[in-house]
């Protein structure tokens, strides 16, 4: 903490720039050419499924399950660790941490293979918990180090280095992928392989002009057995706070409910487009389902830009319903789909509301919040019940997905999802869809 002024210009930018170095974990690992590979490897064994503890379950289903359990790892110990660094001021220690165990799993993927499964799986699992923890606390140390006023820019700003950082490593990628033997790889394989190590080392390489900047509040205080489930009181009284607001506790049901199949959405739909769209070649599967993904990226811009335009017109609730009825339109017409085209025309339908439903999900409830100065235990909440929607999201699409074999049935599921998300939302009291 030394030397440190909170709204120091250098400090937000070295705050901000973890975003330049993290986010390509999400587009790289999470939407592209980890699920790309992926897929191959089951293709080249002419398979689409794996024998685990003695039981055959579909690739997508083992990818599902393995994704719902990293998340059910973060969001129990996201208010453990949460609670001991605020008391002991070592949030830069744990951001550290999840950052290295992020990037040295990312890089120890170029290693996953089918032969030994269970351990390849850990170091997939390990990066998502890595990539999800040091969001934690990034984005616990914005109301630290920047005052009001300059918050909504700072954000922004990490927002814009993530995007373009992100889509700068994509294409070089791609770049690799497509050009793998000119570059002297043995195979498209082994260059997605080397995007892993690429990937790793962005992230950790990047992020140390973060830590260089950003302040340690180490106050040396000791642990004690009580800190440990502090950040489960805090939770536990921010439920007990809801009952007297019943529109706050209405609202979250319901994001509860239509958020499972949001980020169901968003995880699986490189892997949907990878095995259940008809392509003509592994070159057009792989540039195909990169372009996909750029389109999904663009595109939301877009629609967090005109969401927010209609929320001022309608208010967020409203809102909100609009977007869940585009979402069924959408899983109505992906069930249908096999070609490269139709996938195409679905990628920038999920851009269109993607972007829309993430930002105006939040602010609504920010908006909605009572007057309380106690503002992270309600958001660590809403983060927990962000984070066991998906949990159980990704369980049930897995499973649908490896009892029917076939990812397209997972889809009716998600569309009662949002129904249900749209009846809720019309339940939450009328002077609250008036928010704008």
């Amino acid at each position: 903490m030394k030397n440190f002024v909170k709204g120091d210009k250098k400090t937000l930018t070295a705050w901000a720039f973890y975003d330049w170095a993290n986010s390509v974990y999400a587009l790289v690992i999470s939407s592209s050419i980890f699920p790309l590979y992926y897929g191959a490897l089951f293709r080249e064994l002419g398979v689409d499924s794996f024998t685990l503890f003695d039981t055959d379950i579909k690739s997508e289903a083992i990818i599902s399950y393995v994704t719902a359990i990293g998340f059910m790892i973060v969001a129990f110990i996201s208010p453990i660790l949460s609670g001991i660094a605020d008391y002991l001021g070592t949030k830069k220690f744990f951001m550290k941490l999840f950052c290295g165990i992020g990037s040295i799993s990312c890089m120890l993927l170029y290693f996953f293979s089918l032969d030994y499964m269970i351990l390849s799986l850990l170091l997939y699992m390990f990066g998502l918990i890595g990539f999800w923890g040091s969001l934690v606390f990034y984005n616990s140390y914005l109301p630290d180090i920047a005052f009001e006023d300059q918050q909504d820019k700072i954000s922004a700003k990490g927002y814009a280095l993530g995007y373009i950082g992100s889509v700068i490593l994509l294409l070089i990628n791609l770049a690799l992928v497509m050009q793998a033997e000119v570059l002297g790889f043995d195979s498209p394989l082994q260059a997605m392989r080397f995007s892993f190590i690429l990937v790793g080392l962005w992230w950790i390489g990047f992020s140390l002009y973060t830590f260089k900047f950003l302040p340690d509040f180490k106050n040396g205080k000791k642990i004690t057995r009580s800190l440990f489930f502090k950040g489960f009181r805090e939770l536990k009284k921010v439920w007990h706070q809801l009952s007297d607001h019943k529109s706050l506790k209405r609202y979250l049901v319901a994001f509860f409910v239509y958020s499972m199949a949001v980020q169901t959405v968003m995880i699986i739909a490189a892997y949907f487009g990878e095995k259940e769209i008809a392509w003509e070649s592994d070159s057009q599967r792989t540039t195909g389902l990169i372009i996909s993904i750029l389109v999904i990226q663009l595109v939301a811009v877009i629609g967090a830009v005109l969401t927010s335009k209609l929320s001022s017109k309608i208010g967020n609730i409203y809102t909100l319903c609009a977007l869940n009825a585009l979402w069924i339109i959408i899983c109505v017409y992906a069930y249908t789909i096999v070609s490269p085209n139709e996938f195409y025309i679905a990628a920038a339908a999920v851009g269109l509301v993607m972007g829309g439903i993430q930002s105006l999900s939040r602010s609504t409830y920010s908006k909605m919040l009572p007057k309380t100065t106690d503002t992270t235990s309600f958001f660590s909440f809403y983060d927990v019940t962000e984070k066991i929607g998906i949990v159980l999201g990704m369980s049930m699409y897995g499973l649908v997905s490896d009892l029917t074999g076939k990812m397209q049935n997972a889809i009716l599921f998600l569309i009662i999802f949002f129904a249900i998300g749209f009846v809720l939302l019309l339940r939450v009291p009328n002077k609250s869809n008036q928010i704008g």
